[in-house]
């Protein structure tokens, strides 16, 4: 199974960015603007709020048995605003890599168990959640540099290589290589060329 280093590595190396450092630079990098109108579309924007409360719960999660007294209570009550409020559950405890990007918010939920690699993409209304039973029970593995597009469920005790990009509405319950492009197929039928018009444009008007 494809398990990226960034995410698993229990101390990241000396010199590299903190994971919240590089979620804030990612984001700051795929906004447009000067610098304040940058700075403060990041600081209004929900997967910002969320990256900085499951950080902060990663954080407060490795303080000593006292100081988790204060702070778990403070992430416990700042993470139920996040879902509540902006529809993001993301558990301190999956294990997610630096470089988190949340471009919308609204339907997204991440089993406590995934594990997620460096510079991912999360939509909305996703899920990486747990399937099977048994000793198949299990959440995702996901690779660096995963797009994961909206409405897609990635579920089951499988591996997403890295650089993966898979489409919108997807069901992804199998393993993907690294560079795979997955889509749901067909994405669309055409079942009616009556277009866009009322039901009686085009109908001679019968006679009186």
């Amino acid at each position: 199974m494809n398990v990226p280093s960034s995410a698993l590595a229990a101390k990241r190396q000396p010199g590299t960015d903190s994971p919240l450092r590089a979620d804030l630079r990612r984001r700051y990098a795929m906004t447009s603007g000067s610098t304040l109108r940058r700075v403060l579309t990041c600081a209004r924007a929900p997967g910002v709020h969320a990256v900085l409360v499951l950080r902060f719960g990663q954080w407060s999660r490795r303080r000593p048995k006292l100081l988790r007294l204060l702070f778990d209570p403070i992430y416990m009550i700042l993470d139920f605003f996040i879902q509540a409020l902006w529809g993001i559950e993301i558990p301190r405890s999956a294990k997610v890599g630096p470089g988190l990007y949340i471009g919308h918010y609204g339907g997204i939920t991440v089993s406590s168990i995934a594990v997620i690699g460096r510079d991912c993409n999360l939509s909305q209304n996703i899920t990486i959640g747990v399937s099977g039973a048994g000793k198949k029970r299990g959440a995702p593995t996901i690779g660096d540099n995963v797009y994961i597009a909206p409405g897609a469920r990635v579920v089951g005790k499988i591996s997403i290589g890295h650089n993966v990009k898979i489409g919108a509405n997807a069901v992804i319950h199998k393993d993907l290589p690294d560079n795979a492009i997955a889509v749901l197929d067909p994405g669309f039928k055409i079942i009616s060329y009556a277009g866009n018009r009322p039901a009686n444009e085009g109908e001679e008007e019968p006679d009186a």
